[in-house]
């Protein structure tokens, strides 16, 4: 029977999340309105995969969890006769209809459909004049063929970013696609914000999973490009310093509006890209009187107009200028504005032994201002004004500056918003700040002048320790066995920071990644190779589980970098180990089968046994990629044996689980399930507890579902999950999941094995596990297979071969083509069907191996359905 309730709970959650059905029963034109606007909000383009797993019952949902969380793990056999499991897909132009539901909601969407971004910052406060550059910015955004292109260019100082931002906010709803913003920082001290990197950002807030990222920026921009077409969307690129930093950014066609801000003119952009230039200049005189009114306003009384006009010619008519200068004011509200003006006519004679001869008006005033305003502060603002210009990235939260600045949080964040208030800091975010630009130059001048060298080395040093001793207990997290976190404690007058939790570290680690990279190059530009190493391997696990593949390789190699900067062969070694990891994952196996073995040297020279250990581990996992079976298990014998000899039973046990791992791959399931069992024992003994351990489960349950051996897959499965139900890596979870997934398709339930597969593959995607997804996808296309929705099921292991492709494994790929092959045979497409298998032979060509032998037999069964 039709449930119109269900229906239209399950229109109105995918318009705008979930809205539960009430015991009352909602009338009948009420509850065909929900229907009909969750269909307009969800629009005919954008389809949704939703699974179920509640319970409605007498018209009452009860829902379990939220939309796209993981419900944790699928109970397979936890769902009574009574209950009925339903999943249900299409897109908003198919009616869905359900009765009883078991479980809740979670929609998936299409990978092709773009999300609507709103990542435009705040409008900015007391904006006064610039109504003939608003006006030309209008013009400039009229509609009209080939691409909608302004350049906002002006000095230093004058406004841009606050023009380009009020007219951004003017305009924000004529654009239905939502609207995009980074500042590319082409003016900070550090490197400027690469294009890939702005890319990432753009592709992310269009909906964009970071495992379907492409890896280059011919890839990322393309993209870019399709998501963007047709669509209206608005893009700010704020400070710009180069053409080269924008071109890739740019949409492809006239449906969206860019607004790019620079002191440079880029007239790059205008001859080949059409762009319209806007000039910014100073006020003029009635703006910034105006603009120095605004912000005294309701604070001082009785100023005499001719005096705040030469306050304003003071200031030469900069905003930025005008605005501290005016807040300075407005804190003195019963000085006398001829007082202000005269210690400001004095002040200029700091900012002049501070820096480089310049001739301009402009940049006179506005240094100036800040050597007025930098003087007028209490002696411990200043001084917090000066050090926190040492801070190497582009903003900060309160406890770095805490740190920074060797004082409680409370104080820091005290002397923070006095700065804020006179407008020498901007804050970002709660408790997040910045420089402009101008000002940093002007704080890590002042601080070279006025603060003794000792002092700025020791800020210097604790806001150093206080990245790495953070990073370090991020790091913990995620339980790498990696040498290279800090051993010392952090020097006094340093709170690192405390996590309880994965998402805190998330959080975190999303905040500060841009500055931990900016502290490994602060800290290589100081000659300190010895805390590069330290501070590069430390956050490189949180690289891996939290982090962008964009940083993994240059981080690696900051560590080699610096260990060779110190001389020190066994930091060299653990950066080679580093090294091997990251170009496994990434592909190029011939540079990481030369680290690993580089690794191995090294440590052997040391006669370091855990260190041997770890290499001989790096350089089996290289081997496995290249399915060198038969020498990757020779490297782990090897290296058990050795760590057994030397007493190292943590990684001997770890060697082994890499070995029961190898087994499995090659087919000797019973070897598999014997070995794994072994490791799960010797690592409990050894007091393990983390990641490999559940690895080692994984490998016995894929093993025992090879033999046919549910109960003891279960029994591994479920110790596994009990483990990691106290906040194991997302990628070990989804890795369970997948797990349980095939075993439930094993048991013959394919509607709970796809449940399981949507929870891990939300997980996957986040993380950016390629290999992990394309696992994920087959399960799922497998059970869709049984479920007998083979159309559906043929895409997914579409997806799935498309992944394989751009990573080295040619067993993993023929496995999945011949999945594909399978769904193909089933939809009655044999020409492609033969196609696909015919390439998957080829991949397992050299193979000799069982599991290639079985795959070979598989495909040779597989057939189109006779007509």
């Amino acid at each position: 029977m039709f449930n119109e309730r269900l229906s239209i709970a399950l229109f109105a959650a995918a318009a705008g999340g979930l809205i539960p059905c009430c015991t009352a029963p909602a009338s009948s034109l009420r509850r065909r309105s929900l229907f009909l606007a969750a269909i307009a909000k969800v629009g005919r383009g954008s389809a949704w995969v939703i699974s179920i797993r509640g319970l409605i019952r007498d018209g009452v949902w009860a829902p379990v969890g939220k939309v796209g969380t993981l419900m944790g793990p699928v109970d397979p056999l936890g769902v009574s006769k009574g209950d009925v499991s339903s999943e249900l897909s299409g897109s908003a132009k198919d009616v869905v209809q359900a009765r009883d539901v078991s479980g809740g909601i979670h929609f998936h969407t299409d990978s092709t459909s773009a999300a609507v971004p709103h990542l435009l910052r705040a409008d900015v406060t007391g904006f006064v004049g610039r109504e003939a550059e608003l006006a030309a910015l209008a013009v400039a955004a009229e509609k009209r063929s080939g691409l909608r292109l302004v350049v906002v260019a002006g000095t230093a100082g004058a406004g841009k970013t606050s023009l380009a931002l009020r007219f951004a906010h003017r305009v924000r709803p004529s654009f239905s696609g939502g609207d995009l913003f980074v500042d590319l920082r082409g003016y900070d001290p550090g490197p400027p914000v690469a294009p890939t990197t702005a890319l990432a950002l753009f592709l992310r807030a269009l909906g964009v999973a970071a495992g379907d990222l492409p890896a280059d920026l011919e890839g990322r921009a393309g993209l870019y490009r399709s998501l963007l077409a047709g669509r209206s969307v608005l893009v700010v690129l704020d400070n710009a310093a180069t053409v080269g930093q924008v071109r890739p950014l740019l949409p492809g066609d006239g449906g969206a509006l860019v607004v790019v801000t620079s002191r440079s003119r880029l007239s790059g952009l205008t001859a080949r890209d059409g762009a319209r230039r806007i000039g910014v200049g100073v006020l003029d005189q009635a703006a910034a009187v105006d603009l120095i009114q605004a912000v005294t306003d309701g604070e001082r009384v009785g100023d005499d107009p001719e005096q705040v006009a030469e306050l304003a010619a003071l200031c030469a008519r900069l905003p930025l200028a005008l605005r501290i200068a005016a807040e300075r004011a407005a804190a003195r509200p019963f000085m006398p504005l001829p007082d202000l003006i005269a210690q400001l006519r004095s002040g200029s004679g700091l900012w002049e032994a501070l820096s480089s001869d310049d001739d301009e008006q402009e940049a006179d005033a506005v240094r100036t201002v800040f050597a007025w305003s930098y003087r007028a502060l209490p002696p411990i603002a200043a001084r917090a004004f000066r050090l926190l210009g040492l801070h190497p990235g582009p903003e900060f939260g309160a406890r770095a500056a805490a740190a920074l600045l060797g004082v409680s949080q409370v104080k820091a964040r005290t002397m923070l918003d006095v700065l804020a208030g006179a407008h020498l800091l901007e804050q970002t975010g709660p408790a997040r700040f910045q420089y402009h630009d101008l000002l940093r130059a002007f704080a890590a001048d002042t601080a070279a002048a006025d603060e003794p060298e000792h002092e700025r080395r020791e800020a210097f040093q604790r806001i150093a320790d206080w990245y790495l001793h953070s990073a370090r207990a991020a790091a913990l997290f995620a339980d790498n066995l990696s040498a290279g976190a800090a051993a010392e404690p952090p020097v006094p007058g340093v709170e690192p920071e405390d996590f309880t939790d994965y998402q805190g570290v998330a959080d975190w680690y999303a905040a500060e990644r841009h500055n931990l990279q900016a502290m490994i190059r602060a800290l290589e530009q100081a000659g300190d190779g010895e805390a590069v190493f330290q501070l590069a391997m430390t956050v490189r696990p949180l690289i891996f589980t939290h982090g962008s593949a964009d940083d993994r390789l240059p981080t690696a190699q900051a560590a080699l970098r610096g260990a060779v900067a110190a001389d020190d062969l066994g930091a060299q070694a653990r950066a080679f180990r580093a090294l091997a990891s990251t170009e496994r994952l990434g592909g190029d196996l011939p540079a990481a089968l030369e680290y690993a073995r580089s690794a191995l040297d090294a440590f052997e020279t040391l006669n370091d046994p855990a260190g041997a250990a770890e290499a001989a581990n790096a350089l089996a996992l290289v081997l496995i990629a290249q399915r060198d079976l038969e020498q990757a298990q020779r490297v782990l014998t090897v290296g058990t044996e050795r760590a057994d000899a030397d007493g190292q039973q943590r990684w001997a046990a770890l060697l082994r689980t890499n070995s029961a791992g190898v087994l499995e791959a090659q087919g000797d399931f019973a070897a598999a399930v014997e070995v794994g069992e072994r490791c799960v024992a010797g690592l409990a003994e050894a007091g393990y507890q983390g990641p490999m351990l559940l690895e080692a489960h994984s490998t016995v349950v894929r093993a025992c579902i090879e033999l046919q051996q549910w109960d003891q897959a279960r029994q591994h499965l479920d110790a596994a999950e009990r483990h990691a139900s106290t906040g194991a890596d997302p990628s070990v979870q989804a890795t369970l999941l997948t797990d349980r997934a095939e075993l439930l398709i094993a048991l013959g339930h394919p509607a709970e094995a796809q449940e399981a597969a949507w929870q891990a593959e939300n997980l996957a995607r986040a993380l950016g596990e390629r290999g992990q997804q394309a696992r994920i996808l087959t399960a799922a296309g497998r059970a869709l297979r049984l479920l007998g929705r083979a159309e559906e099921a043929a895409g997914l292991h579409r997806r799935a071969v498309q992944l394989r492709r751009v990573l080295p494994d040619r067993f993993k790929t023929a496995e999945a083509l011949g999945r594909l092959a399978e769904a193909l045979a089933d939809i009655g497409e044999p020409s492609e069907a033969s196609a696909v298998r015919g390439e998957a032979v080829g991949l397992l060509d050299g193979y000799r191996d069982r599991r290639a032998t079985d795959l070979r037999a598989r495909l040779a069964d597989v057939e189109a359905p006779e007509a």
